[in-house]
C-alpha cells in the first residue's frame, strides 16, 4: 500500500538514502530535505500523508518545534520520528509535540514501513521494546549514562573526524580530497580507517551510526575548531 510521504533529517545523506529506499518499495516521496529545523514550512506546503522526521538529539530543547507547527497547521499529517535509542525524555517529548510514532534510526526498512502505515491509519507507532526500555530507565535511572558519541570520537583523529563529517554530507573521495587539500589516495585511506574504527562496512552505515549516537555533531565541532590541520597524518599531500 503506497504512502505519500516526506523525509526530513538534519543530515541530507540520510534523508536521501531513506527516500530512495522507500521509493524502491513503491511509496511516493514528495521530498527529502534537511535540516529538520526548517521542515515545517515544507511539510505544511506539500501536505504529505506521513512525514518521517529524523533527529540525533530527541531530548534537545526545541528539536520537535516543527512537529508542533505541523500538527497545528496540517493535523492530518502523521509524523513519525526516527531517532537514536531514546531516553524516556526523548520519547515523551516526541509524543507531547504531536508525533504519531517513534522508530529507531537503525530499524530495518520493513519496520519503518510498518510504522508509516500505522501512523497513517491513526495508530501510535512505537515498538513495545522501546516503551519497555523507557519505562525501565524511568524506574531504574542510570547514574552516569554512557556517552556513545564521545566514546566513538575518541577513537578518531581530528582529520578522521573531518572526513566523517564530509562523508555524512555526501562527498565522494574526489570532493573530500579537494576540500581537505590532500591526495585522493590519502582521502581514500582516511575513509577506510574511519569505517574500520567505527566497525561499519559502508559510508552510509558510518553516517547513520554517527548521526544516531551524536558523533556527527561532535565531529563537526572538531572540524570547526580548526584543529584538523595540526592532525594531518603522514602521507597526506598538499597541492603545490
Amino acid at each position: 500500500m503506497s504512502v505519500r510521504l516526506m523525509v526530513v533529517d538534519d543530515h541530507r545523506l540520510l534523508a536521501e538514502a531513506l527516500a530512495s529506499a522507500l521509493k524502491l518499495r513503491g511509496h511516493r516521496v514528495l521530498a527529502a530535505a534537511a535540516p529538520t529545523a526548517g521542515s515545517a514550512e515544507l511539510v505544511v506546503g506539500r501536505a504529505p500523508e506521513v512525514c518521517l522526521f529524523g533527529t540525533a538529539s530527541p531530548a534537545a530543547p526545541g528539536v520537535f518545534d516543527p512537529i508542533v507547527r505541523i500538527g497545528r497547521e496540517r493535523p492530518q499529517v502523521a509524523v513519525v520520528v526516527l531517532g537514536p535509542v531514546p531516553s524516556p525524555r526523548g520519547i515523551a517529548a516526541a509524543f507531547a509535540a504531536g508525533a504519531a510514532g517513534y522508530v529507531r534510526h537503525d530499524e530495518r526498512i520493513e519496520g519503518v514501513e510498518r510504522a508509516m502505515l500505522k501512523a497513517r491509519a491513526g495508530e501510535s507507532a512505537i515498538a513495545p521494546q522501546l516503551l519497555r526500555g523507557a519505562f525501565a530507565e524511568l524506574l531504574n535511572p542510570a547514574a552516569q549514562p554512557d556517552d556513545e558519541g564521545r566514546r566513538l570520537l575518541r577513537m578518531l583523529t581530528p582529520r578522521e573526524a573531518e572526513v566523517l563529517v564530509r562523508v555524512a554530507e555526501g562527498e565522494d573521495t574526489r570532493l573530500i580530497a579537494a576540500g581537505m587539500r590532500i591526495a585522493p589516495s590519502t582521502a581514500r585511506t582516511h575513509v577506510q580507517r574511519v569505517l574500520m574504527k567505527l566497525g561499519v562496512g559502508s559510508r552510509l552505515e558510518a553516517a547513520a551510526l554517527a548521526a544516531r549516537t551524536g558523533l556527527l555533531d561532535r565531529a563537526a565541532d572538531v572540524r570547526t575548531d580548526g584543529r584538523t590541520d595540526a592532525a594531518r597524518g603522514p602521507g597526506a599531500t598538499t597541492p603545490g
